[in-house]
């Protein structure tokens, strides 16, 4: 099941942009990922949310679940 998952992501430069779209491309079951806007990012595939969003946190700072739903 693909799911659509919308977290928003405290990323204070550039670094931190390239590091968090590492450590999630890195997740088991993701298909894409991409940043919608200064401080949002779009995951794509069949990835659970919890893991993910605490791996972020630990990895990259603040991290917070906007919305969670289908993908296309």
């Amino acid at each position: 099941m693909t799911k659509k998952i919308v977290l928003k992501v405290q990323m204070k430069c550039q670094k931190c942009r390239t590091k968090a779209l590492q450590t999630i491309t890195e997740a088991d079951g993701v298909n894409s990922a991409a940043f919608e806007g200064e401080d949002k990012v779009v995951v794509v595939g069949g990835v659970d949310a919890v893991p993910l969003v605490n791996r972020l946190r630990k990895k990259v700072g603040p991290t917070q679940i906007i919305s969670l739903g289908e993908g296309k």
